[in-house]
């Protein structure tokens, strides 16, 4: 086996394995064991009370923010920033860290939702079910991934620290909005969007450490993913002053 396979299954296959055992376990734990302790006998009142709080106006703001996480729209926005990540930066490190993030997080959500089986909540459904378990909610994994990785990215590149608050806070209020809406509308319970936090979240700081860490090698090869005198950060670490 060559060293950048070795080092692609150590820092990218193994740690999203290791995060999909983890989905799996959680959800073990809310469905069968710990179904009958707090805070979880309390997820149907919290989603009761959603529901008896609608009203046209909100169930318009739902609906974007549900559109805004929408498979289709996830594959688009990111294949649209992927392009612009590339075109502006000539380079591959941004726009494979933000497509790695995202469909890492698919992947997962998808077999976790093959091995745990829960019922969507027990009210009033404003959006038609896909043929998936409740829990994790994919939108909210799909926003937190697509959006928190785009902050990372904008972050790394801002000049000036309100400028960084400025992307962290308009990006990442998008995937609690979603969270918010995917609750609100019926599709999920408080547990299902959190551990969705989980999942995107995870994936966004493995793919970071992977992809846009510019002191970790790959092994003889030294897979080059920026030109040489790009201005590439490590993941966490600040472009700007």
């Amino acid at each position: 086996m060559s060293d950048v396979a070795v080092q692609i299954a150590r820092r990218v296959l193994l740690p999203v394995a290791l995060l999909f055992a983890v989905m799996v376990g959680l959800g073990l734990l809310v469905t069968r064991v710990l179904t009958h302790t707090w805070p979880f006998t309390v997820e149907d009142a919290v989603n009761r009370e959603f529901a008896g709080d609608r009203s046209s106006g909100w169930n318009d703001v739902s609906l974007v923010f549900s559109t805004l996480a929408s498979t289709q729209m996830i594959v688009v926005v990111t294949v649209l920033a992927a392009l612009v990540l590339r075109l502006v930066l000539h380079r591959w490190r941004e726009p494979l860290f933000l497509c790695a993030a995202v469909s890492a997080q698919a992947l997962i959500f998808l077999f976790t939702t093959m091995v745990i089986d829960r019922n969507r909540p027990a009210v009033e459904h404003m959006d038609a079910s896909p043929p998936t378990s409740s829990f994790p909610s994919g939108h909210t994994s799909a926003a937190t991934a697509l959006y928190v990785g785009l902050a990372v990215l904008l972050a790394l590149r801002a000049r000036s620290t309100p400028a960084k608050v400025t992307w962290w806070t308009l990006l990442v209020l998008v995937p609690v909005g979603v969270a918010l809406t995917r609750m609100y509308r019926g599709m999920h319970h408080p547990s299902d969007v959190v551990a969705s936090f989980v999942n995107g979240g995870t994936c966004v700081a493995i793919m970071a450490r992977a992809v846009l860490d510019r002191t970790l090698t790959w092994g003889r090869a030294n897979l080059s993913l920026s030109r040489p005198g790009d201005d590439v950060a490590p993941a966490g670490a600040s472009a700007g002053g």
